[in-house]
This record gives structure tokens, C-alpha cells and sequence, in this order.
């Protein structure tokens, strides 16, 4: 059973890292993630391209976008995972649920088991929808990421996180995904009110780009997500050799910002 737990059991929060498949190519995809993984990253997130991201701002609609025109399918995404899983880095699928609906839940399931990888963050999926995949993550041993926001009620954080595993994620502003000169004012509080309804960790996502940024989060969250930093930096790069060391260096500066704290837990 490959889970996340791992990842936030080594005395300070995790990075995680997400990267979508197939971008620019699945096999460059597969080296930037493998990179990742390699420079401190402590968990990834494969994004599974979608034609309707909704959650997802400019950079990476621009990077989802590409992925899918060249032609990459599910089949590539679970050659990525199966790849950067071989790394010892915990790897998710992050995945809008109608392509899991049509290629079928526990097919998927089975598929993701096999590929090593460690469950699903599904953005757009609510846990009284989500029957068949409470199911088929039960029968693999998979985690699955819910989401809650600063808008979320405290009883709505409590049904959500009930059915979280490995991690809740709490998205730090109502709004797309993208980098931000400063994070959200309300992503502490929404730790700290998540927490009141689970002994899960809690890792805060959307707008986190710098060092100094993941280590104000580090300061009251269990993990810290990062997306469109290092899809900018793919976006940004000439060439893949520069790509590879543009994602090294992020990776490297995030996770300095992220390991130099340990979060304070309250009860």
C-alpha cells in the first residue's frame, strides 16, 4: 500500500509538489516530476489534463491545454505516476471526476493500485457524490483528498474531512488556482478550524510561489501545495535541460522554506 502518510511523519510539514501530465511531452512531464521528487519535494500530485478545468488559472489551463492536444490520455497519466512513484515520493492523481466516471471507479482504482500510486485530490468531487470511489479507494487502500475552503461551515468540515485520507486540503481563498503576491489572510484560520474536526494533517494550496511564503504557511499548516510555480517555470523554459533545473531550484528553495518549521498542533 503506497499512502501519503509517510510524508507528514517526519517532524516538520511536507512540500507537495504538483506537476500535470504530459506536459510538454509525457516523457519530459515524467523527468520534470521525477525532479521534483529527487530535490525535496515530499509529495507530488500528477495533474490528469481535463478539457474543463475549472479550478485551474491561466498557467495551468495554458500547460493543461497543450498536454491534451498532444494527445495525452489516462493511460499516460498512470505511466507518469507509475514513474515518479518509483522515486519513494508518495505520488497522488489530481483529477476533475468526470474522466474517472467514464474510464470507471474501480477500474481506476485498480489501475492507480497498480501504478503504485497513492490515491486521488478531487477538487469537484463531494463526498455524498463520491459513493463509488469510497468504495474502490476502501478495496485498494488509496487515499482521497477532499477539499474545504474559508467559506466552508464548520459542519461541512466536518462531513468532508470523515472521509478524508491521508491529508485534507484546504484551499487558502475562494477562487482559481494561480501565484499570488501574498497568501490568503484566512488560510490560518481555516487550518485551525479544520483541525477542531480532524487529527489529519492539513496542507494549504493555491498561491503559494516562493520560499518565504511556504514557510509562512509552514508555520501553521502541515503541508504546503504548490502548483503554478512550477508550471510557470516549464512554460518559462527554452529548453527541457533548462526546465529541469528550473523545477530543481524551485523545488530546492520551497522545500528550505517549507522543512524550517514544525507546526504547532492545537487540540
Amino acid at each position: 500500500m503506497n499512502t501519503v502518510a509517510k510524508a507528514f511523519t517526519l517532524g516538520r510539514p511536507a512540500l507537495v509538489g504538483y506537476l500535470p501530465a504530459g506536459f510538454p511531452t509525457v516523457d519530459d512531464a515524467i523527468e520534470a516530476a521525477q525532479a521534483m521528487a529527487q530535490s525535496g519535494a515530499d509529495v507530488i500530485e500528477i495533474g490528469l489534463p481535463y478539457s474543463d478545468p475549472l479550478m485551474d488559472g491561466p498557467v495551468i489551463a495554458a500547460a493543461v491545454h497543450r498536454a491534451l492536444s498532444s494527445g495525452t490520455r489516462i493511460r499516460d497519466v498512470l505511466r507518469t505516476v507509475e514513474a515518479v512513484a518509483s522515486t519513494g515520493t508518495p505520488t497522488l492523481v489530481m483529477t476533475y471526476w468526470n474522466p474517472i466516471d467514464q474510464y470507471g471507479v474501480r477500474n481506476f482504482a485498480r489501475d492507480l493500485d497498480k501504478a503504485g500510486g497513492a490515491g486521488l485530490i478531487t477538487p469537484d468531487l463531494t463526498p455524498e457524490e463520491a459513493g463509488p470511489w469510497l468504495e474502490a479507494s476502501d478495496e485498494f487502500g488509496l487515499d482521497r483528498v477532499f477539499l474545504v475552503a474559508p467559506s466552508t461551515t464548520g459542519a461541512r468540515i466536518e462531513a468532508v474531512t470523515r472521509h478524508c485520507r491521508g491529508f485534507v486540503y484546504a484551499a487558502s481563498l475562494m477562487g482559481i488556482t494561480g501565484t499570488r503576491a501574498a497568501v490568503s489572510g484566512d488560510a490560518s484560520a481555516l487550518v485551525e478550524r479544520t483541525r477542531q474536526h480532524t487529527d489529519l494533517p492539513v496542507a494549504v494550496g493555491l498561491g503559494v510561489s516562493t520560499k518565504e511564503q511556504a514557510a509562512e504557511v509552514a508555520g501553521y499548516a502541515d503541508g504546503v501545495i504548490v502548483g503554478s510555480a512550477f508550471v510557470a517555470r516549464l512554460l518559462g523554459a527554452g529548453s527541457q535541460t533548462q526546465a529541469l533545473t528550473a523545477v530543481r531550484e524551485l523545488t530546492a528553495e520551497l522545500a528550505a522554506g517549507t522543512h524550517s518549521l514544525r507546526p504547532e498542533r492545537t487540540a
